[in-house]
């Protein structure tokens, strides 16, 4: 009878480890300059939040919660935010926030033109999809192992392994929001005489936008849980706090760097969920695209008939 153990066994783990270390050796140029963007913006961002004081955040945060959600939201995160004070963990909450700020916009802008060009273009998609499905059934943890050996360990690969993990729900909802415009819709553009640019511009991404905002939520949430994960590769921020409680047998420190980032998670969580409501602040009404679309297709030139008075 066959048995597995009498099977050869392929060394993989020997050709992984000579492919990645060939690649950072001969591709560091490459990866230095992947990583300086994103440590420009990340220092940036925690050096804004670390020095302005904590009544204008707490200020500013209820401002945006109040425009961008409701007075609800607005109420909870004020609340929030002096709690994750009271814990003592102020400093650390925001150097949290500062990742997930970094990768929402880092991924914003990688993510968003891709998943257009995926909505444009089914080749595209049809290479792009088999890439997405891998990395989102990937685990959390084995982003760290390639970002350690290609970046080195701290703070800045460690938003590199955020951004990466983020990604992928963004250019879905993307590409899923566009190729979700309907076609009469569509049809309707084209028949105005609009372009291609137009079209997408004036038309499909003004109706995709919720569906969009819906990936920017997914997005939210899946940097905020990465960004616990990174402090295994000296990442800085909460879950540093949660994973030194552990490695102490510190259970205090461990729940109260918990409790702050289950409230600074809800929080981003209600203001992304109500931006991606239909009727939400960040949907644009179907009657503004429609005259928009005329304005920009009507000729400058052009001046309207004059009825008779029969008709």
């Amino acid at each position: 009878m066959l048995d597995a153990n009498d099977l050869n066994v392929f060394p993989v783990d020997a050709w992984i480890q000579d492919g990645v270390a060939w690649i950072a050796l001969n591709l560091r140029p490459l990866f230095l300059a992947i990583k300086w963007p994103v440590e420009y913006v990340l220092n940036l961002n925690i050096f804004l939040l670390q020095e302005i004081p904590f009544l204008a955040i707490v200020a500013v945060a209820v401002l945006l919660a109040w425009r961008l959600a409701s007075l609800g939201v607005a109420c909870f995160s004020a609340v929030a935010l002096v709690a994750i004070a009271a814990l003592g963990v102020w400093s650390e909450a925001m150097t949290t926030l500062s990742l997930i700020t970094t990768a929402i916009v880092i991924c914003a802008a990688v993510g968003i033109p891709i998943g257009i060009g995926c909505a444009r273009s089914d080749r595209m998609w049809g290479v792009v999809r088999p890439i997405l499905d891998i990395m989102q059934t990937t685990p959390t943890f084995v982003y760290l192992v390639p970002v350690v050996m290609l970046f080195g360990v701290g703070t800045v690969p460690g938003e590199v392994a955020v951004v990466t993990a983020a990604a992928p729900p963004l250019i879905r909802f993307t590409n899923l929001g566009i190729r979700m415009v309907e076609t009469e819709m569509v049809e309707a553009g084209l028949a105005f005489g609009a372009t291609k640019r137009q079209l997408l511009w004036e038309v499909q991404l003004p109706l995709a936008v919720p569906t969009i905002l819906g990936g920017l939520n997914q997005t939210v949430l899946t940097a905020m849980v990465m960004s616990v994960v990174v402090a295994m590769i000296g990442a800085e921020g909460l879950g540093l706090v949660v994973l030194q409680g552990l490695g102490r047998l510190d259970v205090g420190r461990a729940a109260v760097g918990g409790i702050a980032i289950v409230l600074l998670a809800m929080m981003l969580d209600r203001i992304t969920q109500k931006l991606a409501q239909p009727g939400g602040p960040g949907g644009r009404p179907l009657l503004r695209s429609l005259r928009a679309l005329v304005r920009s297709s009507r000729p400058a030139t052009s001046k309207p008939a004059i009825s008779s008075p029969d008709q």
